[in-house]
């Protein structure tokens, strides 16, 4: 396991939030991506993984966004908590 994340994984409440953010049509790339990569990070192959620079960018444009909806917010929140350097 890589120790950079601290075996931390998207939950079970950010997941499903992240998997409406996908299946929406009105959400932005940007969302997509953040939620894309939290989801990527659920269950329990998801302690092995990181978030990328490029999701954690993604990331933080979906929540510095005011028309950014709650689950977008959630998916984000999950995924920058888990890059390199996030809450440890």
């Amino acid at each position: 396991m890589d120790d950079r994340n601290d075996g931390k994984q998207t939950s079970p409440e950010a997941a499903g939030a992240a998997s409406d953010v996908l299946r929406d049509g009105r959400t932005a790339d940007k969302s997509k991506s953040a939620a894309g990569s939290a989801l990527s990070q659920a269950g329990q192959q998801g302690r092995e993984k990181e978030t990328s620079p490029e999701a954690s960018a993604a990331a933080s444009r979906t929540l510095q966004d005011e028309d950014t909806g709650p689950n977008s917010r959630k998916a984000a929140g999950s995924d920058l908590s888990q890059a390199e350097g996030g809450n440890h």
